[in-house]
């Protein structure tokens, strides 16, 4: 008897929770449109042909292999990410046993598509090399990178400089010309090869050897390639839905590509539990979990939209899922078996009752079940254990309920967002206190770092400095943690550099209190918790309504034990900040941090973005760029219009020089945080006494 209830009640259970599936390949371009050129499929919004694409901009030429106005060969398009992967031809000069010169210099045209900036590096092969890219309008360098060496002993097959140099792309590259030259004038001096190459490869495909040197001239490499729809946000393109193209079960994310002008657009993915085309009416379809490879439950499985449940049979709880804790037998559910049974006696209205309240209940008993799975794999027992040994609780971290936070943000809505990144979104909330927090929502977390994780949570929390974000918290019910800080109002230092609206309120003493109280941050964090920032940029200071400073987003800092100076770790941050000693070794150290604080100093008395491709920087960047107008004594051509009005000579020169110090390429060379605090105070408090004794103390 207990056997026929079991399946009288998952099949009711199975036509309440799920509709039929039907397994069908999913549609990748329009109907009556081809999809593929050869093996390689062409996904909408991209298309084969006249009115199979979603604009001229994204039609393919099969017989070239070529998107629309650009010339670079096309080797595959993806959805996941959002990619395409491509062949770039390479650019080389050569000279002949007569000295006359054969070369190739490609203009690229990519269209409305931009190549990816962390992934893609421009490499010079040969002896005494300079590579480089040029503006299609006047030839003037874009990016470039020299190899100086002239190989007479070349003994080892690196790309550090030796034969081969590499260094990451500025953003938003879309035309420009492949260029390649001997740095010395001088024909015939080399004494190992006549030619040298300049290309755009992804760094992990291309690993140099010393029989490069010769005969590449009919190579090509693949790049990465960004590609996006429209040109607007996400917000803006939902306003007019005749032109959005995301369909249902899809979300739409900004492209977190950076131009000068303009919005790049978005992309379109199928939501959680869906796969598909998310470009394509229907295109996203559930994903049958019940039905794949692997199996996900114990006993039964319920394929829902979007989702799936694991029930326990009757007279058992818990949770079903094979990743789960299991079911267990529950005794007093033999009289709940019988009073259903008595149930569908009665009449089917009665059980069909009875059926949605074990559902909702089955529902509700998943959400929480589910919750306390969440909180253990993030590391909650660990910090629950430390917050119960603390013996001042009050100033460690509190941990949120998950319906706290939803709450306080409306269910994470989207016009809740106040801030993406490629490590989470960050949302605004008010909490029932009517505090008002911003809420942090991490993409992933690695679960080998859990306790490493929680460590660094308390111990960011316990940093009590005015000008440090205040970690309140953090909920770990969710799949990836959810980090509440305090809320700060006025946007960030890199809004008042370099949207119009702000400037005027940059004066050079609130620049100056900005460098000052940023570096009084990070010399605490140096000094009292062996917290390396790792991401420091003007994006992440933030400034209150009277302009303190709070530094922010300790997303990807890392903890360096005390019995140690550096710790190994895979780069991250970003390009243009990123410390060039630990982008080659990959050693962090305190001197990381200095070097990216020395680049907010440069943005700051410069008023300049670290890239920009209106050709007034450098071709290798605001930092050489710097460096070199500093060495020349040209800083006054090259400083912000505000700073020059505001600030006294003697100052805006000690100031530069401390920035210069920061971004010395060697890490020893540069001072440490505490030591660029002490100038910035003594600087600081020069200017507010500003007289010509007091000038002398800088000396």
């Amino acid at each position: 008897m207990l056997l026929q209830i079991n399946v009288i009640l998952i099949v009711i259970l199975i036509v309440i929770l799920s509709a039929t599936n039907v397994v069908c390949q999913v549609a990748q371009s329009l109907p009556g449109c081809p999809n593929k050129c050869g093996n390689i499929t062409i996904p909408y919004p991209f298309g084969i042909g006249k009115n199979c694409s979603l604009s001229e901009s994204y039609e393919v030429n099969c017989t070239t292999l070529t998107v629309a106005h650009a010339n670079f060969k096309l080797l595959d398009i993806t959805l996941d990410d959002s990619h395409i992967h491509a062949l770039l031809p390479i650019a080389y000069q050569c000279y002949n046993s007569t000295k006359s010169i054969n070369q190739h210099q490609p203009k690229i045209r990519l269209s409305r598509f931009l190549l990816s900036s962390t992934v893609n590096f421009l490499t010079a092969v040969g002896c005494d090399a300079r590579a480089g890219l040029l503006d299609v309008k006047d030839k003037s360098y874009i990016s470039e990178c020299i190899s100086r060496t002239r190989c007479k002993n070349l003994r080892r097959s690196s790309c550090f400089g030796q034969g081969c140099m590499q260094v990451p792309l500025p953003f938003s590259l879309t035309q420009f010309y492949i260029h390649t030259q001997r740095v010395t004038r001088q024909v015939g001096s080399w004494g190992f090869n006549n030619c040298t190459y300049a290309f755009l490869a992804r760094k992990s495909d291309y690993q140099f050897k010393k029989q490069d040197l010769d005969n590449m001239q009919n190579k090509s490499f693949k790049v990465t390639l960004d590609w996006t729809v429209g040109n607007t946000s996400c917000a803006a393109a939902k306003k007019n839905q005749s032109s959005y193209v995301c369909k249902e079960n899809s979300v739409c994310k900004n492209s977190e590509a950076i131009i000068d002008e303009g919005d790049p657009g978005y992309n379109c993915y199928c939501a959680d539990g869906y796969h598909g085309n998310p470009y394509l009416p229907g295109g996203c379809q559930d994903t049958n979990e019940c039905e794949g490879p692997h199996k996900v439950c114990r006993y039964h499985c319920v394929n829902m939209n979007g989702s799936y449940t694991c029930p326990c049979p009757v007279g058992m709880r818990g949770d079903g899922r094979l990743s789960g804790s299991g079911c267990s037998y529950l005794e007093a559910a033999r009289s709940a078996a019988h009073l259903f049974y008595i149930a569908i006696g009665t009449g089917p209205a009665a059980s069909f009752v009875l059926t949605l309240i074990l559902y909702w209940g089955l529902k509700h008993r998943m959400t929480i079940k589910s919750r306390e799975m969440a909180f253990k794999k993030n590391g909650g027992l660990i910090l629950q254990k430390i917050l119960f040994e603390a013996k001042q609780p009050s100033n460690k971290a509190k941990l949120f309920a998950a319906r706290i936070l939803e709450k306080a943000t409306n269910n994470f809505h989207k016009t809740n967002v106040i801030g993406q990144g490629g490590y989470g979104t960050v949302y605004k909330g008010t909490l029932e206190d009517n505090t008002r927090v911003a809420i942090k929502k991490s993409k992933s977390i690695d679960e080998n770092q859990i306790e490493q994780f929680i460590n660094e949570v308390i111990m960011l929390s316990e940093v009590s400095h005015p000008n440090i974000v205040r970690l309140l918290g953090c909920c770990l019910e969710t799949q990836t943690p959810l980090l509440v800080y305090e809320f700060v109002t006025n946007k960030t230092v890199y809004h008042h550099l370099h949207e119009k609206d702000y400037v005027s309120s940059m004066t050079f003493e609130r620049r100056l209190n900005i460098a000052t109280q940023t570096a009084k941050a990070l010399a605490h964090i140096h000094s009292t918790t062996q917290i390396i920032h790792r991401d420091v940029k003007s994006p992440n200071i933030l400034l209150a309504d009277d302009y303190t400073v709070k530094v922010s987003d300790f997303g990807i800092s890392r903890f360096i034990p005390m019995d140690q100076t550096h710790i190994q770790t895979l780069v991250h941050g970003t390009l243009g900040y990123i410390d060039p000693e630990y982008f080659r070794s990959g050693i962090l150290t305190e001197k990381s941090d200095v070097y990216s604080f020395g680049m907010v100093l440069v943005e700051l008395i410069t008023g300049r973005k670290v890239f920009s491709n209106d050709g007034t920087e450098s071709d290798l960047g605001l930092a050489m760029f710097f460096v070199s107008s500093l060495e020349r004594g040209c800083l006054i051509q090259i400083l912000d219009d505000q700073v020059k009005k505001d600030g006294i000579s003697d100052h805006i020169d000690y100031i530069a020089k401390i920035a210069k110090d920061c971004i010395e390429l060697e890490s020893k060379k540069r001072p440490s945080m505490e030591e660029v605090k002490a100038q910035l105070e003594k600087l600081r408090q020069s200017s507010i006494n500003s007289s010509p004794g007091h000038l002398l103390a800088l000396v």
